[in-house]
């Protein structure tokens, strides 16, 4: 397992695990970001990572990228 950070950009790649307390957990939830759901890195732009879940584009910041291990 690694964070989502370390991932090359454009690479699809499955949720193992999210860590982080219970509502950062839940945030990234809402967001779509769930065990066993894809995910991929299309850019980064400054501190933040934008990446597709669910077939939907999310720009999340590097500190809460690194809380989703793939």
């Amino acid at each position: 397992m690694m964070p989502l950070t370390l991932a090359s950009d454009g690479e699809e790649n499955i949720i193992r695990q999210i860590g982080g307390t219970p509502e950062v957990k839940h945030h990234l939830e809402n967001l779509g970001f769930v065990v066993g759901g894809n995910v991929r890195i299309i850019s980064r732009v400054g501190g933040n990572v934008i990446v597709n879940v669910k077939e939907t584009r999310i720009a999340i910041d590097q500190k809460m990228a690194q809380k989703i291990m793939i």
